[in-house]
């Protein structure tokens, strides 16, 4: 029997009742016609997983009763990892986002770099931070994840550098050119990734890290997309020093 794994964005305990979000309902009466006492996995995004079942189904919503916890549901990485990514354009973000997910990254920052080719106003970005936060709520229910990785707001580059404190860890920027390899890094507990956006980064924002302290990380010899790169980093990562 498929059991749905479904976030819920509110402290769960057992014994109550909850509406589900309205698409993840809306799936599993309209698409997937499951009935009432079907059972499914509840998460809240902050560690916590229940086993519960779908208690009411009618058109304008579905609710779950939770029931006892799931023990053992832990799945982060002993390696936290943070993200700073500059902002690609449209699909590309949401896969970014998606596959890091998947790949136990912790935090992620969407940056403005000198090449950054979206511009988001306040207005827009707001939306934007909604979507963005769906399609990670999306991607933890696939994964099995219980914990959304966090998600900041979008930052220029400068403003983010100056402001990291200890809790970076290892900082890395990726760089066709920069002298480290994954198998080189010492071993630690927490890493921070900038990768640029579809342009690259500049000679201007490379010097903006270097003189945050970070060191430019390389891939091989080949030039990978902003959706490739980003990814292959955390992959190695996780593969040498996190879970994979």
């Amino acid at each position: 029997m498929r059991i749905p794994r479904i976030h819920v964005p509110q402290r769960l305990q057992p014994g109550i009742d909850v509406d589900l979000p309205g698409q993840a309902g809306e799936h599993l009466a309209r698409v997937l016609r499951l009935e009432r006492g079907h059972p499914l996995r509840l998460f809240d995004g902050e560690g916590g997983e229940f086993e519960g079942e779908i208690a009411s189904l009618t058109k304008r919503a579905v609710t779950a009763h939770v029931l006892e916890p799931v023990p053992g549901a832990d799945r982060e990485s002993p390696l936290r990892i943070t993200l700073g990514q500059g902002i690609a354009r449209g699909e590309k973000m949401d896969w970014i986002l998606q596959k890091a997910t998947e790949l136990g990254v912790a935090r992620i920052v969407p940056l403005v770099t000198d090449r950054t080719e979206v511009k988001l106003d306040a207005e827009r970005a707001g939306r934007r931070l909604a979507h963005w936060h769906a399609v990670l709520a999306s991607a933890c229910e696939q994964c099995g994840r219980n914990r959304l990785p966090e998600l900041a707001a979008p930052m220029k580059l400068a403003d983010w550098a100056a402001a990291l404190g200890d809790e970076a860890g290892l900082r890395l920027v990726l760089d066709p050119h920069g002298d480290a390899s994954a198998r080189s890094l010492e071993p630690g507990t927490r890493a921070t990734l900038v990768v640029g956006p579809e342009g690259g980064l500049s000679e201007h924002d490379l010097a903006t890290l270097a003189q945050a302290r970070f060191r430019g990380l390389g891939l091989g010899p080949r030039i990978l997309r902003t959706e490739t790169a980003g990814l292959a980093a955390l992959a190695a990562l996780q593969a040498i020093h996190g879970d994979l």
